[in-house]
């Protein structure tokens, strides 16, 4: 049986305040690392049977990644990369605004129960991204230009445009408008 503290060490190593560059690039090595060692616990994740483990906040924090980050490694290109996106935010919801459980863990660590929000095509979830990222403003990693605050920024910008993400167009089967397909001609374009 997985155990929250496996994902943990398998994400973060020792440290769950050490950022790890392989976390927002694609290595399929990563990825078959995630499916190898966790790629069951998705379907069960989202069906809520490990809703218990958001009791504490590694739990919270190991459940938003099995079903926030693990869904990205392991769909890319594909509805299923956001399927579980939903859940995911309700675990967030509980453990930040309700149960407090961010203030408990270090910056890194706190981004993970950040990002379903910044997943979101809702603005009032780009909201909160934004507000609970510009938490960590005092911490070097997290504020640094291309950090961490800089993308929630970027997401709700992207929002507030065009009332989606245009780079999941292709994945989920919705046509791009003009504007959206120009945007995703420029460089740098998506996330």
């Amino acid at each position: 049986m997985t155990a929250p503290a496996d994902i943990l060490d398998f994400w973060f190593g020792a440290d769950l305040a050490a950022w790890q560059p392989r976390w927002f690039v694609v290595d399929p090595a990563f990825d078959a690392g995630i499916r190898s060692r966790f790629g069951t616990l998705l379907a069960p994740a989202r069906e809520g049977t490990f809703d218990a483990w958001g009791a504490t906040p590694e739990g919270a924090l190991a459940l938003c990644l099995v079903l926030d980050q693990f869904p990205r490694n392991l769909h890319r290109g594909t509805p299923e990369a956001f399927a579980s996106d939903a859940h995911a935010r309700t675990v967030a919801r509980q453990a930040v605004l309700r149960d407090r459980h961010d203030l408990r863990l270090p910056a890194t660590a706190r981004c993970f129960l950040y990002l379903p929000f910044e997943h979101s095509e809702d603005p009032a979830d780009q909201d909160l991204s934004v507000a609970l990222f510009e938490g960590l403003r005092d911490d070097p990693i997290h504020a640094a230009p291309g950090g961490s605050i800089d993308y929630a920024w970027r997401h709700r910008a992207v929002i507030r445009r065009f009332g989606r993400f245009p780079h999941r167009n292709a994945a989920l089967g919705r046509a791009n408008t003009p504007q959206e397909a120009a945007y995703l001609a420029l460089p740098g374009a998506g996330f």
